[in-house]
Parts: C-alpha cells; structure tokens; sequence
C-alpha cells in the first residue's frame, strides 16, 4: 500500500514539470484568401503592399517581427511606444483578441476578434506582407 502512495505522490509532485516541459499547441496554419476577406475590417485604417502607407493607422507591411510603434508614418500612442512589444504570431494574435488588454491606453479603437480561426486566416494573410 505504501508503495502504492508513493507511486501516485510521485505522479502528482511530477506533473508541473511536465505541464512546463510541454510545447505550447502550434498556432492554426489559417488561410490567407480568408485572411484578405477579414483584413477588409482593418482596411479602413491599415494597408498593405507595395504602396502602403499610414492613413488612420500604420500600414502593416512586415509587421510580424517589427517592433510596436516604431514605423515612421504613423502618430503612435506614448503606451504603444513604450510597450516593448515585438510582434509576433503570438503577440498579435493576443492584440487581435482585445488590443486594450495587451497594450492599455492603445489609440486602436477595435473591439477585438473572438473567432480563433479569423485570427489565424488574418495572420496568414499579414504574413505574405513581409
């Protein structure tokens, strides 16, 4: 019986170490004409490609890897100059979720995208723009 308790305290105590060794789920691969159909809402403020510039907000042209508030054409926020952000899949799939949480006192008035799948269609879409 003893040994039997010892087995199973054993299991316990070890799995935070497990849970911390194992690999975080792999982003969805998305799909980027779905992507272009949803980067329609972030038209209005945001452009990509060869002619792409500021409007209402900063274009998006390599903006995977680029840090936050650092392009020339745009007027950031002090928050999102000061947030330290690199954006990467990561980073910008949490923004797209809701842009308030990740970067408080953020310029981008967007109420955020819920649906997991748009998030990796757009990201797959933003990533031909590097």
């Amino acid at each position: 019986m003893n040994r039997a308790i010892n087995r199973l305290l054993s299991l316990l105590l070890a799995m935070p170490a497990l849970a911390a060794s194992t690999p975080a789920p792999a982003p969805l691969a998305g799909d980027p004409v779905a992507g272009a159909s949803t980067f329609r809402t972030c038209a209005s403020c945001h452009q990509v490609g060869p002619s792409a510039r500021g409007v209402f907000g900063p274009h998006l042209n390599g903006v995977i890897g680029r840090r936050a508030g650092s392009t020339p054409d745009y007027a950031y926020s002090p928050a999102m100059k000061k947030s330290g952000i690199v954006w990467n899949e990561r980073t910008l799939a949490a923004f797209l979720r809701d842009p308030d949480e990740v970067v408080p006192g953020t310029k981008m008035r967007f109420w955020g995208i819920g649906n997991e799948r748009q998030i990796a269609n757009l990201l797959a879409y933003l990533r031909q723009y590097r």
